[in-house]
C-alpha cells in the first residue's frame, strides 16, 4: 500500500526540483488500544504506530529558504530561516513553521531544505497525522543534516510544535509515532516517559476503524469539565487515603468505600479512570499471553465505562459498538479518542471482515443518514528512513 505513495511522492519530487531526493521518510499514523482519558489521570497508555503513513522526499537547497510542497493540498510555501519564525494564516504550514522554530530555538543547526509530502493517514480520524507531519519532518532535516536528536526528543519537539501552534496536547501522539515497533504496542507512562514494549500479534484477527463521520461539539468544554471532575475526586480520595498520590495508587474497592463521599457525576468519573488504569495492565497481561478475546472483552469493558461513566462517547458511536457486540466474529469495540465523534477501533475475526463492514455500512446509514467509513491498520513501524534496499 504504501509503495505507490512512495512512487508517487518521489515522482513528484523529481518533478518539481529536477531530481530524486536525499532522504526519503516515512511517518506513521497512530491508534491507541487503551487507556482512554487516562493520561492526563496519571495512568498508562497503549498507543501503536499504524501502517498509515505521510510520506516525505528530501534535499538539501543549498540556501537559507525551504520550500515546501503539500502534494495531496495542492500547496506550497517557502521559509526563509534567516527570519524570526512567525504563525500563518496557512494552517498547515504552521506545523512545519513550528518545527524549524523548535529546532532553532533548542540550537540545532541546518541549512535550507527542499521537501515534498503525501499522506494516506486518513485526515481528521483521530489517528494524529499532525503528529506524524511533525516527527517525520523532525526526522527529515535530523538526518538531512546530521544532527545529533534522540527518538524522544525528536517526539518532545514534535509537541512542542503543536502546541506552538496554538493544541495542548499530550505526548502520546508524537512518542508513538516515533517509538512504533512493528507487532508491539507500547505501553506508556505519559508523565515519566517510560514506556515498555509487548506483543501485538493479533494472530486470526483484524484490526478495523469504523470512523463515525461525525464531530459533535462539545469536546472542548466537556473535556476540560471532567479534567475539573477528575481533580475533585482525587481530592476527596487523598483527604480519606492520604498515602494515595495518584489514580494509579488507588483501587476500586477504596473508589466505591467513598461513594457517598462525593456527588454522582465525580463518582462515576473516578471510578472509570481507576478501573481504566487496571485494564491498561491486563491488556497487556492478555496481548502477552496472545488472549485476543481477553483483550476484546476489555475494549467493550472500556466503551461502556466512555460512554456511561465518563460520558464522552455519542449516539453513532454507541451503535456501532452495540452492532459490534451481536457480532460473533467481533470480539471487542470501543470508541478511540476523545470521543463525541471519531473512531470504534475493531477486533474482527479474520474472514468475517467483509460481511461486518457491508453490515455495519449498511445499518449505519439506514439509522443516521451518514456515511460510515472505515480503515484497515495493521501495527507497525514508528518513523524511518526509507530505502530501496
Amino acid at each position: 500500500m504504501n509503495e505507490i505513495l512512495i512512487q508517487n511522492t518521489t515522482a513528484f519530487f523529481e518533478k518539481s526540483f529536477g531530481k530524486a531526493p536525499e532522504k526519503i521518510v516515512l511517518s506513521p499514523g497512530r491508534i491507541n488500544i487503551i487507556g482512554e482519558h487516562v493520561d492526563y489521570n496519571d495512568g498508562y497508555v497503549l498507543p501503536a504506530a499504524i501502517d498509515k503513513v505521510i510520506c516525505f522526499a528530501f534535499e538539501k537547497s543549498n540556501s537559507k529558504t525551504s520550500k515546501i510542497i503539500a502534494i495531496d493540498l495542492n500547496e506550497e510555501f517557502e521559509a526563509d530561516l534567516t527570519q524570526e519564525i512567525e504563525l500563518s494564516d496557512v494552517v498547515w504550514t504552521n506545523y512545519i513553521l513550528g518545527v524549524i522554530k523548535q529546532l532553532q530555538d533548542n540550537g540545532f543547526s541546518f541549512d535550507g531544505f527542499n521537501c515534498v509530502f503525501s499522506s494516506n493517514i486518513p485526515v481528521g480520524s483521530g489517528l494524529s497525522s499532525s503528529a506524524a507531519l511533525e516527527c517525520g519532518m523532525i526526522f527529515g532535516i535530523k538526518e538531512l543534516f546530521g544532527l545529533q536528536i534522540e527518538k524522544v526528543d525528536i517526539a518532545l519537539l514534535g509537541q512542542k510544535a503543536e502546541h506552538w501552534v496554538g493544541i495542548n496536547c499530550g505526548i502520546m501522539d508524537q512518542f508513538s509515532s516515533v517509538h512504533g515497533l512493528e507487532n508491539k504496542v507500547i505501553k506508556l507512562d505519559c508523565n515519566t516517559l517510560e514506556f515498555e514494549y509487548h506483543n501485538a500479534d493479533f494472530k486470526d484477527y483484524s484490526l478495523v476503524l469504523f470512523d463515525s463521520n461525525v464531530k459533535h461539539s462539545l469536546f472542548t468544554s466537556e473535556y476540560n469539565n471532567r479534567r475539573l471532575e477528575c481533580e475533585e475526586g482525587l481530592s476527596i480520595i487523598k483527604n480519606h487515603f492520604p498515602e494515595i498520590k495518584t489514580f494509579r495508587d488507588c483501587t476500586e474497592e477504596q473508589v466505591l468505600s467513598l461513594k457517598d463521599k462525593m456527588t454522582e457525576v465525580v463518582f462515576r468519573r473516578v471510578h472509570f479512570v481507576v478501573k481504566e488504569i487496571l485494564r491498561v495492565t491486563q491488556a497487556c497481561e492478555a496481548l502477552d499471553n496472545g488472549n485476543i478475546e481477553v483483550l476484546g472483552q476489555l475494549l467493550f469493558d472500556t466503551h461502556d465505562g466512555l460512554s456511561k461513566d465518563y460520558e464522552v462517547s455519542c449516539a453513532e458511536l454507541d451503535f456501532i459498538v452495540e452492532q459490534a457486540k451481536k457480532e460473533e466474529a467481533v470480539v471487542g469495540s470501543r470508541l478511540m479518542g476523545g470521543g463525541f465523534g471519531g473512531c470504534a477501533i475493531t477486533l474482527i475475526k479474520k474472514g468475517h471482515e467483509n460481511s461486518i463492514k457491508e453490515a455495519f455500512t449498511s445499518l449505519y446509514f439506514d439509522t443516521f443518514g451518514i456515511d460510515l467509513k472505515i480503515y484497515d491498520v495493521k501495527v507497525s513501524n514508528g518513523t524511518s528512513l526509507y530505502t530501496t534496499n
